[in-house]
This record gives structure tokens, C-alpha cells and sequence, in this order.
């Protein structure tokens, strides 16, 4: 009695699908695909960072939605960082700049999704007067972080926290990003994954540059 071969046309669809994630689980690939698919949908648009219209205008006076916390100081806060090269930073040393904060991690799908946006909007308005600030959560440690920028030749200032995270930054996703004005005040702020690189996130801080 011959045995039937088995073809992959036997094998249920569900399970072809699994054992694909699988393979990409356990070699640690699920998060470059799951961000990839993410970054195809910010291609299309669909969510593009809130920009409150008031902040288009230098002039005007900042009104932002009820999430934005817009009255929090940050002067004072203690608030300590590393960045790539083991060098400590201040947060507060950042105050009299317009400050593009986004908390993010290498095993955050979305984090991964949104990052090359960030980007090509750093190579637009990043300057000594708009300061870019990658702050990394990953318990991982600094190499591993080190070695993720690195592989994708991303150029902004990334860095680690080195004191525990002020509560205005506290948030319940991941990432998160924050506007923060040159007087040290949260203008913005954006939970989950958008497009940075509009032309309307660009005028909004550049509008506030002094």
C-alpha cells in the first residue's frame, strides 16, 4: 500500500500562515515586517500628525486638544538622558529650543513604521534651534539600541533614559511623540504612529523658532 505524499495544497491555509509567523517570530523579524506593513499605511495618508491650526501661526495663541498638555512645564523637571556615546544630557539643557520628543523601542511595530518619516523630517528642520530627541525605552541597553540605528543609517540624536521619566511623559501607547516649546512647555502631543514629514508638521516648528 503506497503512502500519499502530502503537498503544500493539503496543508490548510491557517497553517501556512502560522508557521510563516513563526519562522519570522522566532528569527526576530515579525517587528521589521509588522512595522514595514504599518509604514505602507502611513504612505497612504491616513494618519497624519495632528497639527492644532493656532501653532500654524506664530502669532496666534496656542490652543491644542484636550490630550496636549499644553501648561506643563518641563523647567526643573531633572529629567537625565544618555545618548549613543555614553555622554549624560540634561534634559533641561534643551529648554529655549523647539524640542521634537518621540518615545519609541526596536520591538515596537509601530515605533518601526513611523521612524523613517521622523527622519526625512530631521534632514528638513533639524537645527541647533530644533532639537530632535529619540528617547529609546528598550531594557535591551544602549548596544542593542546602537546597533539598530546603526543598521538603518538613521542620523537623528537617539538617546536612553538615565532617571526615571517625568510624568508628563507618561502616556498609554507607544510611541508617543511631544511638541515642546522653546519656554519648556508641551504644545503637543500625538499617541500611536503618524507622518511627521507634512508640510504642516514642518511649519509648525518652525513657526516657533526664535
Amino acid at each position: 500500500m503506497h503512502k500519499k505524499k502530502i503537498s503544500i495544497k493539503d496543508i490548510p491555509g491557517w497553517a501556512v500562515v502560522l508557521g510563516i509567523f513563526g519562522i519570522l517570530y522566532f528569527t526576530g523579524l515579525h517587528t521589521e515586517v509588522i512595522g514595514q506593513v504599518q509604514r505602507i499605511l502611513l504612505a497612504t495618508g491616513i494618519k497624519n500628525a495632528y497639527v492644532p491650526e493656532s501653532l500654524q501661526n506664530p502669532d496666534a495663541t496656542a490652543v491644542v486638544d484636550a490630550a496636549a498638555l499644553a501648561n506643563t512645564n518641563m523647567a526643573g523637571s531633572g529629567f537625565k538622558m544618555v545618548d549613543l556615546q555614553g555622554k549624560q544630557v540634561d534634559f533641561e539643557s534643551l529648554k529655549g529650543k523647539v524640542v521634537f520628543l518621540n518615545i519609541w523601542a526596536t520591538w515596537c511595530p509601530p515605533c518601526i513604521a513611523e521612524i523613517p518619516n521622523i527622519q526625512q523630517l530631521y534632514d528638513k528642520v533639524g537645527s541647533d534651534k530644533i532639537a530632535f530627541v529619540m528617547l529609546s525605552v528598550d531594557e535591551g541597553g544602549l548596544e542593542k539600541v546602537k546597533k539598530f540605528i546603526d543598521k538603518k543609517n538613521y542620523t537623528f540624536p537617539v538617546y536612553l533614559p538615565a532617571s526615571g521619566l517625568p510624568q508628563e511623559f507618561y502616556s498609554n501607547a507607544i510611541p508617543t511623540t511631544f511638541i515642546i516649546s522653546p519656554e519648556g512647555k508641551i504644545v503637543a502631543k500625538q499617541e500611536g504612529m503618524a507622518d511627521y514629514d507634512t508640510p504642516e508638521v514642518v511649519a509648525f516648528l518652525q513657526n516657533m523658532v526664535k
